[in-house]
């Protein structure tokens, strides 16, 4: 979301459970869009609901065992979405099975950050916007 054109956005990565480290087949799929990936790091959803954390406006689980946690309390009182995508570390098979599953999961996600960055948000409501972002995760 970060280096979509036209998006305002400052957009972060954190999990329930982070595992201590990028995936490799997750940075490969980031340098093949040629974004950058110095100072990416696995980091707990946690280190955003501390003192002085940024406020938070839109929160996007991902991965389908988030969608049942209890998420964090995070500053900004932010929308909430659950946009899940089969979790491609998760993957067992071949190294064509894992690079094909997360090829899969950043091209999902493209399409819905394009979706969601596209939508008029200052002239909708919350209530809308909160139907958009659940609309997306449905696609």
């Amino acid at each position: 979301m970060n280096h979509k054109k036209g998006s305002d956005f400052t957009a972060f990565s954190a999990g329930s459970h982070p595992a201590g480290r990028v995936h490799p087949l997750a940075l490969r799929e980031i340098e093949l869009s040629k974004i950058p990936t110095q100072g990416l790091r696995s980091k707990s959803w946690d280190e955003f609901a501390t003192p002085g954390a940024p406020e938070i406006h839109f929160v996007f689980t991902l991965c389908d065992r988030a969608a049942g946690e209890v998420c964090p309390l995070w500053n900004g009182h932010p929308l909430t979405a659950h946009w899940g995508v089969p979790d491609p570390a998760a993957v067992v098979g071949t190294p064509e099975d894992m690079e094909r599953a997360f090829r899969e999961a950043f091209s999902i996600l493209g399409r819905r950050i394009m979706l969601f960055t596209s939508l008029p948000l200052a002239k909708l409501e919350q209530q809308v916007i909160q139907a958009e972002i659940n609309r997306i995760g449905k696609q």
